[in-house]
C-alpha cells in the first residue's frame, strides 16, 4: 500500500475513534444510566484502545517515512504536535480509559470517577484539535488543500 494513502487511512481512523469515544460518553454520561455508561467504558477500554493504538502507531510509523528529507513549516508544525498527541494518548488517554472501565464495571462512579472523565474529555479535544491541525497541513502538503495567505 502507498504510504500516504496508508498515512491518510490510519489518521482518519485515530480520529474517527477519538472522536466516536468522546461522543459515545457524552451522550452516555448525559442521557443514558450508568449501565450505558460501564458499557461505553468497557467498549472504549476492550474494543476502542487496541484500535486507537493501532492506528496511532501507524500514523506515526507513516507520518516519519513521509516527512523523511522534507522540510518547511507545515512538516515542522506536524513533527512538533506529534510527541505531544502521542505523549497524551501513552500517559492519560490510555490509562484513563482503563481506569474508568475499572471504576465503571464496580459502579464506582464518584468524584473521582468524574474527574477523570473530565480531563479524559478535556484531553480528547486537545487530542481532536492538534490531529485536525495535522490533518489539515498534510492536506495541504499533499497539494489537497490551498493555502490561505496571511493577512498583513
Amino acid at each position: 500500500m502507498n504510504k500516504a494513502i496508508l498515512h491518510a487511512v490510519a489518521a482518519t481512523a485515530a480520529t474517527l475513534a477519538i472522536a466516536v469515544f468522546w461522543s459515545a460518553t457524552v451522550v452516555s454520561e448525559l442521557f443514558l444510566d450508568h449501565a450505558a455508561v460501564a458499557a461505553v467504558k468497557h467498549a472504549i477500554a476492550y474494543a476502542g484502545v487496541p484500535v486507537l493504538a493501532a492506528a496511532m502507531a501507524l500514523t506515526g510509523a507513516s507520518g516519519a517515512m513521509l516527512a523523511k528529507g522534507r522540510k518547511g513549516k507545515l512538516v515542522e508544525g506536524k513533527m512538533k504536535r506529534m510527541p505531544f498527541i502521542a505523549m497524551n494518548g501513552l500517559l492519560i488517554m490510555i490509562p484513563a480509559a482503563l481506569f474508568l472501565n475499572l471504576r465503571a464495571q464496580a459502579g464506582a462512579f464518584d468524584a473521582v470517577f468524574y474527574a477523570v472523565q473530565a480531563l479524559e474529555l478535556a484531553v480528547g479535544l486537545a487530542q481532536l484539535t492538534m490531529m485536525g491541525k495535522n490533518f489539515r497541513d498534510g492536506l495541504r502538503l499533499a497539494g489537497k488543500l490551498r493555502v490561505r495567505p496571511q493577512a498583513a
